[in-house]
């Protein structure tokens, strides 16, 4: 996954359960990847331009996130069996 523009790309991910999810800052700026709403399992630092945040989704479901930062940056991980 890639955060560039301030966006996620692709806007939506679809996986099967067991894959791991890596996403990489590719802009000058901050980002995090933040679940939305509470109890979500998302939540990676801040992203210094380079960084990148992993995380195996292992329960099939939609998660939705978005950075904390700029909150108009939204995305989704629909996850599959």
């Amino acid at each position: 996954m890639a955060i560039k523009n301030f966006a996620f790309s692709p806007a939506t991910l679809k996986v099967k359960a067991g894959t791991t999810v890596t996403w990489t800052n590719q802009d000058t700026d901050a980002h995090t990847v933040t679940s939305a709403g509470s109890g979500g399992p998302l939540h990676s630092p801040a992203l210094a331009t380079h960084a990148t945040y992993s995380y195996q989704f292992t329960k099939p479901g939609t998660y939705t996130y978005l950075c904390t930062i700029h909150p108009f940056m939204t995305a989704k991980v629909e996850v599959t069996r």
